[in-house]
């Protein structure tokens, strides 16, 4: 019997879409308003889902107060109120569109979580605009 478990977490940062190698004119072109020199901000849902089997002595699939300290220390506080472009070491080659993003952050909770759990990532930039991965 497996179960899915979520924990919903909420982070604000900044970021700017950019492609070093396009002018800025195919940059403009692209990304529009997200291609800001001055940076935008965005206020994000996290969802993280994990998929597994009760624990038959705790009833648990997994110990969310351990799941909500994962994502407080590896994901929120090096996210949190931080410039994606400039306060991470993730964005300093990868554009932080919000598909990097939840790649990232996915592979970040990856490390940190038993294999034997399916995880999945859903982070919303905006209300109506999010992305999911792995994509289901």
């Amino acid at each position: 019997m497996k179960i899915a478990v979520f924990r919903k977490e909420h982070f604000n940062a900044a970021h700017r879409l950019y492609n070093p190698e396009w002018s800025d004119k195919e940059n403009d072109a692209i990304f529009g308003k997200c291609n800001n020199p001055n940076y935008h901000g965005h206020n994000y849902d996290l969802y993280v889902k994990l998929v597994g089997e009760p624990d038959p002595e705790t009833g648990y699939v997994f110990d969310m107060k351990v799941l909500s300290d994962l994502i407080k220390e590896h994901v929120l506080k090096q996210f949190d109120h931080k410039n994606l472009n400039l306060d991470t070491p993730y964005f300093k080659d990868l554009n932080p569109t919000a598909e990097n993003i939840a790649v990232t952050i996915w592979n970040i909770l990856r490390g940190k979580i038993d294999e034997k759990y399916e995880l999945t990532v859903r982070l919303y930039e905006t209300e109506r605009n999010f992305v999911e991965y792995p994509a289901g």
